[in-house]
C-alpha cells in the first residue's frame, strides 16, 4: 500500500469511529473541503505533514496517535 492511501484509509478510520463525515471533519479542522476532497480522492497523492496536523487537531489527536495504526506498517518503497 502507499502512503497516500494509508493516510485516506486512516481518515476515514478515524471518521468513522468518532461518527463523523469527511465534510464534518474538513469543517472542524479548518482544512478546505477541496483539500480533503481531492486527498481521499486520491486527486493528489501528498497531503502534506500542515493539513495532517490541522486534520489531527480537528480529531483530536496527536500526528504520532494519526501515524499510530497498523496501516502504515507495511508501505511500499516510494522512491525506486
Amino acid at each position: 500500500m502507499r502512503i497516500s492511501e494509508a493516510v485516506v484509509k486512516r481518515l476515514y478510520q478515524l471518521c468513522d469511529e468518532r461518527n463523523l463525515t469527511v465534510n464534518k471533519i474538513s469543517n472542524i479542522s479548518g482544512v478546505t473541503q477541496s483539500t480533503v476532497s481531492d486527498i481521499v480522492n486520491g486527486t493528489t497523492s501528498n497531503a502534506g505533514i500542515a493539513t495532517i496536523k490541522k486534520l489531527c487537531d480537528g480529531f483530536e489527536i496527536s500526528v504520532r496517535e494519526f501515524f499510530d495504526s497498523d496501516l502504515f506498517d507495511d508501505l511500499e518503497q516510494e522512491v525506486k
